[in-house]
C-alpha cells in the first residue's frame, strides 16, 4: 500500500492592491448601479405632476426622482467641500 505524497502547504500571501484592480471594482460597481437605474426608469414611467413655488410641470415619476436624487447629491457635495476647505484653512493657519 502506498501513501500519498505529502504536499507542503502553500504560504498564503495577500495580493497587493493595484490601481487597475481598484478601477475594475469601480467599473463593476458603476455598471451595477447603471443597470439598477435602467430598471428603475423602466418600471416608473407613470406621469406625475410636480409643483415647485410658481412652477408646475408634468414628467415621469422616475425622472422626477432622479432629478431630486442628483440635486441632493450636489447639495451634499457642495456643503462637504466647503467644510473640507474650512478645515484645511484652519490646519494651515495653526501650523504657522
Amino acid at each position: 500500500m502506498t501513501q500519498p505524497a505529502e504536499t507542503s502547504p502553500v504560504p498564503s500571501q495577500r495580493v497587493p492592491r493595484t490601481r487597475t484592480g481598484s478601477a475594475w471594482a469601480g467599473i463593476v460597481a458603476a455598471t451595477l448601479i447603471a443597470v439598477g437605474l435602467i430598471v428603475f426608469l423602466a418600471q416608473n414611467t407613470r406621469s406625475t405632476e410636480v409643483s415647485f413655488l410658481w412652477m408646475t410641470t408634468s414628467t415621469s415619476l422616475a425622472v422626477a426622482l432622479v432629478i431630486a436624487a442628483v440635486g441632493s447629491v450636489l447639495l451634499t457635495l457642495i456643503v462637504g467641500t466647503a467644510r473640507i476647505t474650512q478645515l484645511r484653512h484652519l490646519i494651515r493657519k495653526s501650523r504657522g
